[in-house]
């Protein structure tokens, strides 16, 4: 009991970080721990070993407010990012936008990456099995992260045990790097993930595959 009413206040605080409220009687929370061979971040190793996630979540009537943590990025550290948005649908039609604030305490230097520094508004639209999501950085002002001009986007085919994502970086509209992953899904718990690189021209890691395997266990 005690930990369902300390899941409770967090979502509470973070649904004020969304700019909403989410009445109590309607709100559904979750949290779960979870732990991957490395930090696999589009299509990249971020290097620093084996990653240990952590999240909250909050939703109810469509929108969603949270908090996720990782370990694993050996340039930027621990990890920490809040979230808040909107989903829905229509038949197969599938849609929502969420907001997304990146934020890295350990970071060396004077500068650190705190709320509202690196941001990105992340539309999506669906249809049956078919997804296509936009990740635009509105925010980046501490470097390393400090280009408003990157974004990034993915196509992805979703079935109930397999997906297959293609994801391409962007920096002013220019594509600098894409990648390729399929996911097989043994159960909720339990995913496998084969990464690989897409020769842009001079992406010297391209067609090295990346294998990633991820358990994440809920808290109840």
């Amino acid at each position: 009991m005690k930990m369902k009413q300390k899941l409770i206040a967090g979502a509470v605080a973070l649904s004020a970080f969304a700019g909403f409220s989410v009445p109590a009687v309607h709100a559904e929370v979750a949290a779960s721990v979870g732990v991957s061979n490395m930090y696999y971040w589009r299509g990249y190793d971020l290097g620093g070993g084996a990653a240990l996630t952590a999240d909250i979540n909050v939703s109810g009537n469509g929108f969603f407010a949270g908090a996720w943590t990782s370990s694993g990025d050996e340039s930027l550290g621990t990890e920490y990012d809040l979230y808040a948005g909107y989903a829905g649908e229509a038949g197969d039609f599938k849609y929502g936008v969420s907001v997304v604030s990146y934020n890295y305490p350990e970071l060396g230097g004077e500068e650190k990456i705190a709320p509202g520094d690196y941001v990105e508004i992340i539309p999506m639209i669906g249809y049956g099995p078919l997804k296509v999501t936009y990740y635009d950085a509105v925010a980046a002002e501490v470097s390393p992260l400090d280009n408003k001009d990157y974004s990034y986007a993915t196509a992805e085919l979703i079935f109930e045990k397999f997906a297959v994502k293609y994801g391409q970086h962007m920096d002013d509209g220019d594509t600098t790097s894409s990648h390729l992953d399929l996911t097989y899904k043994y159960n909720d718990k339990l995913s496998f993930t084969v990464g690989t690189l897409v020769d842009d021209g001079d992406d010297e890691e391209a067609d090295d595959a990346t294998f990633v395997v991820s358990l994440s266990l809920p808290i109840e």
